[in-house]
């Protein structure tokens, strides 16, 4: 196993303990749509986390909840080029989510580079290579050395999402 860096690894009990930048929810409300959903910070089976909850909804062209992290207070990049990809610790019922970053580079919201991931009810520790995400909406390659937010994402159809995250590394 490569070294890693641990980002945010969840242990304190409010967002900001330790990491000038915090978690907040997203909804496609932003937009106009319906989805709907809570960001807690919770015990789970021994790993202290963060939860979202809620309902994706499709109605009025919705279709996402995301608990996003901003990389830097001031939304300027960091360089993450020295890694190879990103490290999660997650659990949650048998579901399929996503990764999406953005870098300074990207101006429109709908743009980002993505990457899915399935969680099991068990806590799991899951490896997303940087080489494995997707333009999405974009021609601008991926540029590590501007990576500015990252986000965990419910996306795409109507379900009941529940996610848990108790670890976020790059390694």
């Amino acid at each position: 196993m490569t070294n890693s860096v641990i980002f945010d690894s969840l242990e304190s009990v409010l967002p900001s303990d330790g990491n000038p930048c915090r978690w907040r929810l997203v909804t496609d409300g932003v937009m106009g749509g319906l989805s709907d959903g809570t960001l807690t910070r919770e015990t789970i089976c021994n790993h202290l986390a963060l939860r979202m909850r809620g309902r994706v909804s499709l109605e009025n062209n919705g279709g996402f909840l995301q608990m996003a992290l901003d990389l830097s207070g001031d939304q300027s990049a960091v360089d993450d080029g020295a890694w190879q990809g990103i490290e999660l610790d997650v659990c949650g019922p048998a579901e399929e989510y996503a990764v999406h970053l953005r870098t300074t580079e990207l101006s429109r919201p709908w743009q980002s580079y993505r990457q899915p991931f399935k969680v099991k009810p068990e806590w799991q520790t899951l490896r997303l290579p940087f080489n494995d995400f997707v333009a999405h909406r974009t021609e601008t390659p991926l540029n590590l050395g501007k990576l500015k937010r990252i986000g965990l994402v419910a996306i795409g159809r109507a379900f009941e999402a529940d996610l848990a995250l108790s670890g976020l590394r790059f390694y």
